[in-house]
């Protein structure tokens, strides 16, 4: 260590020639558990009665379901329907028994086994932030979102090994609705071998992607519809209602053995009652009613419980995020999670309309929320900017830094005990340091978590260094990172055939979104 410095950091030369020797540090994020204690913000008794009100408004208020088939296999199901307002009354047995048939746990199968994610209460997953319209980074500016900023996202989620799925990222708008979702499915088969994203915009697009995804991975009908291979986001109209993409969204993928997660948009304020125990029980009760449907359309379907609930800026009626409304909103949802027994899904989020302090503490905070609720699946972790409209590449990256960081917080302690190393303590005399000892040098290059956009060196070094700020420094990262694309090892055979067939479907108009 002739070129460390007493604070434990090479010289530039003495840094670049370590780089090529140093050993690898060996670390496991796809497979994540969540080792935070859950917090409880209310009794027991307390959730059960929200869960009791959510079936009673379930029961007595009913719920407005726009599609026609859904309302018959709620009918079919034993709930009163009347067409002609097209509500729903569903009883709380027919809840119980979906409940019941819910599977606690789903594996998800991705492109290789160990892309494989598990969903079931206690396993811990992150993806990157969704759905915007919008994307933004440093060198290109704030613009609608396109066909290239969808494939760049995909790939950036592929490289870091803290994001187990791909979401929907942002919507590509100069491509057609009516041939997008080939392009989506091509990007996300691609360039990743996570467990990809289909939109829910009606049977036919959803078919189609079904069958996209069924060939490039070379599996029959049967051996698609055994297991889960894909995933759908269902968000209800609250206060309510299910529309009809939506429920169909839910009958198609539980028919075909692939995972819904039902997620209910509450605004606190907004579409949704301001105090966060009214607000999470119409949330509850409309996650329910979505529950509720994919069982009665298929027993054991796979399906996660969820739940966006936040407050609005009520002197604008703009959502809000990252506030303390939203972290107890979540925690909330943890509870009722807990009672009904099932993987759920929860979201960070943030309103700053840049990547700086605002964006970073909203994050952080929501974030802190879902790991404190007990999340399965956290969403809108990185990248998510203006409540949800743009998706920034600067943040996504920065994002990874906490992500990893809370990654390294579930690594299990070694199975052969603690490293107390009693020689090391004993090598050292009173008031010297451990640098030197062999404890230290045998570890020193792989024993810390790396910083992937913090910059520790000193004032001095850093000024030299141009001065980079957090951002600028990833915008160096995001864009080494889409220079040097994996080989991902793909059949090419099925490449070519799955782009023969969106040439041959494309060339017959594709497939309109279904309202």
């Amino acid at each position: 260590m002739n070129d460390q410095r007493p604070d434990g950091r090479g010289g530039r030369r003495g840094r670049k020639a370590r780089e090529a020797s140093t050993p690898a540090r060996v670390v496991d994020y796809r497979n994540l558990r969540n080792p935070f204690p859950v917090m409880k913000l209310y009794s027991d008794d307390a959730i059960a009665g929200m869960h009791e009100a959510a079936l009673t408004m379930l029961e007595t208020l009913g719920m407005k379901i726009l599609l026609r088939e859904a309302r018959r296999i709620f009918r079919e199901g034993g709930a009163r329907c009347d067409e002609a307002s097209e509500m729903v009354w569903i009883g709380r047995e027919m809840v119980e028994a979906a409940l019941n048939s819910a599977p606690r746990s789903i594996l998800c199968r991705a492109a290789r086994r160990d892309r494989d994610v598990l969903l079931e209460p206690g396993t811990l997953v992150f993806q990157p932030g969704a759905g915007a319209p919008h994307a933004t980074d440093l060198e290109r500016g704030r613009r609608p979102g396109t066909a290239t900023d969808f494939r760049e996202l995909v790939q950036l989620t592929q490289h870091f090994d803290v994001l187990q799925m791909v979401p929907p990222l942002i919507e590509p708008q100069d491509v057609p609705m009516n041939v997008r979702h080939y392009f989506t499915m091509e990007s996300q088969l691609t360039q990743s071998d996570k467990l990809p994203f289909i939109f829910s915009r009606g049977t036919p697009q959803v078919m189609e992607s079904f069958e996209m995804l069924r060939d490039f991975r070379g599996l029959s009908d049967a051996e698609f519809e055994t297991e889960s291979h894909c995933y759908t986001i269902i968000n209800t109209n609250s206060p309510r209602q299910i529309d009809i993409p939506m429920a169909q969204g839910l009958i198609d993928f539980a028919r075909h053995g692939q995972v819904s997660i039902v997620t209910p948009f509450t605004l606190m304020g907004a579409m949704a009652p301001i105090t966060v125990e009214a607000a999470m029980t119409l949330s509850h009760a409309e996650a329910l009613a979505a529950i509720t449907l994919t069982q009665l359309t298929r027993a054991g379907a796979p399906v996660c419980y969820g739940t966006f609930t936040s407050n609005v800026d009520m002197k604008s009626g703009a959502p809000a995020f990252g506030t303390p409304e939203h972290f107890r909103a979540s925690l909330v949802a943890g509870q009722l999670a807990r009672l009904i027994d099932l993987p759920w899904r929860c979201a960070s989020g943030s309103a700053a309309n840049i990547n700086d302090a605002q964006a970073a503490n909203e994050t952080q905070f929501a974030l802190w929320g879902c790991l404190m609720a007990g999340s399965t699946i956290i969403i809108h972790a990185a990248g998510w900017l203006e409540g949800g409209l743009t998706v920034s590449y600067e943040k996504l990256v920065t994002d990874m830094e906490i992500l990893q960081m809370v990654a390294e917080m579930c690594r299990q302690p070694s199975a052969e005990g603690p490293a107390i190393s009693l020689g090391a303590l004993a090598e050292v005399a009173p008031g010297k340091h451990f640098f030197a000892t062999e404890h230290t040098m045998s570890r020193y290059q792989t024993e810390f978590y790396e910083p992937l956009v913090a910059d520790w060196s000193n004032f001095g070094s850093w000024t030299e260094g141009g001065e980079k700020t957090a951002s600028q420094r990833a915008t160096d990262i995001w864009k080494s990172v889409l220079a040097d694309p994996p080989d991902l090892g793909h059949n090419q055979a099925r490449v070519a055939a799955m782009q023969d067939f969106i040439a041959a479907r494309s060339a017959a108009g594709g497939a309109v979104p279904e309202s």
